[in-house]
């Protein structure tokens, strides 16, 4: 530890509250935009949320377009899309209003207005952010509707490449909103079925970035509250949307996830992009359907840690007790057990394996994940094998 030499990065302003989204105009004016692009996605844009936000802008006197050919899974042509309606429009700024992919998106489309080098040549690796231009990068104030993947408080943006159906993570500081506001009456109206496939990305981001060997005390801390966080109020808000204290709690719980995961990820999120850029499947929900599978997987490296979690969580200070917390969690929220019950075939075991080893957030798995242990993990998550604890050692095949 002695010899550790890093970075830490913090996120941006943060205004949370009830109601906060009436902020937004004076948002806009801390963050220096005048003429802002509005993005988000084809389904949310013609909810009355989204035109009560917009009421809120027009009120406070803001020219301003929508742009809203976002999908679940942003692509690089709906990207691509964007910056020409920002340039067209003589924008100088974003509002990013929605769920992750929306977020991602105006987060790129801003990165992205001022560069001339294509999309790919940001992908994060190595230092290829320093590619780009970072006087072009264009200010976004980030609203998310959901609390899942705080992407309002990251510096990347996740991509799909549909010519090779894979996908990228896109990373620079300047990517990061300038502010974001957290109103969980934004919230209120999403699914149950959202609730619980965006909540569990968030456990997945402070459980992967907790266990990352990477030296980060602080984000540790943050991603052991953030997935006490998650325990408490994310069975609430999916038994009743209406719970504006649960919602607040999740909401706060992902920002907090993002913010930690600058520590790493692991095979969890490995293994959740390729199934997700071939399958179109919901990536919180994919997560969700990986975690325990990882989790035992990595257990030799992890188990101290994890019974260090679960001691603060209440759980009993054992990896056996955090394990059947997370087992019990997926059953409340109606989680597939296997990726059969979830639609997922396994004849492109493989392909998704190979494409796993060599993503991004592989490198931050406590366990090396190799083309044999991928395979592993997706053949167990395909038949639901997973030792659960009173099992007497026999693995359960539950679901």
């Amino acid at each position: 530890m002695a010899g550790v030499v890093t970075n830490w990065n913090y996120p941006t302003s943060v205004r949370i509250g009830a109601g906060r989204v009436r902020d937004l105009p004076e948002a806009l004016e801390a963050a220096g935009i005048a003429r802002p692009l509005v993005v988000t996605d084809a389904g949310l844009a013609g909810m009355a949320m989204t035109q009560a936000m917009l009421d809120v802008l027009r009120t406070g006197k803001k020219t301003f377009e929508v742009f809203s050919e976002v999908r679940p899974n942003p692509v690089a042509s709906s990207v691509a899309a964007g910056v020409e309606s920002y340039r067209r429009g003589g924008h100088d700024g974003v509002v990013a209003f929605g769920g992750g992919s929306a977020l991602d998106a105006g987060k790129l489309i801003a990165f992205m207005a001022g560069q001339v080098l294509a999309v790919w040549e940001f992908e994060d690796i190595g230092d290829r952010w320093r590619r780009a231009d970072a006087a072009g990068i264009a200010p976004v104030v980030a609203v998310p509707t959901t609390a899942g993947t705080g992407s309002e408080v990251g510096r990347a943006g996740v991509i799909t490449d549909e010519a090779t159906r894979t996908k990228k993570v896109i990373f620079h500081p300047g990517m990061m909103p300038k502010i974001a506001i957290l109103d969980p009456e934004l919230t209120v109206g999403m699914p149950a079925a959202v609730t619980a496939g965006t909540g569990m990305d968030a456990l997945a981001h402070c459980l992967e970035a907790y266990c990352s060997p990477s030296y980060h005390p602080m984000a540790a801390g943050i991603a052991v509250e953030g997935m006490r966080l998650v325990f408490e109020y994310l069975p609430r808000a999916f038994e009743d949307g209406g719970d504006l204290e649960a919602r607040l709690g999740m909401m706060s719980a992902a920002a907090m996830g993002a913010s930690a995961f600058q520590k790493g990820l692991g095979a969890i999120h490995s293994l959740s992009h390729p199934v997700g850029a071939l399958y179109d499947t919901h990536h919180g929900m994919t997560n969700a359907v990986f975690m325990p599978y990882v989790l035992t997987m990595n257990r030799p490296a992890i188990e101290a840690k994890i019974g260090r979690a679960a001691a603060y969580l209440g759980f009993g200070g054992t990896f056996e007790a955090f394990l059947e917390a997370v087992l019990t969690l997926r059953e409340k929220l109606g989680v597939p057990h296997t990726l059969a019950q979830f639609g997922v075939p396994g004849e492109r075991r493989m392909e998704i394996a190979e494409m796993a080893i060599v993503d991004p957030t592989a490198g931050g798995n406590p366990v090396e994940l190799t083309r044999e242990r991928a395979l592993e993990l997706f053949d167990r998550a395909m038949a639901g094998r997973v030792q659960r604890p009173g099992s007497g050692g026999i693995p359960c095949h539950l679901g």
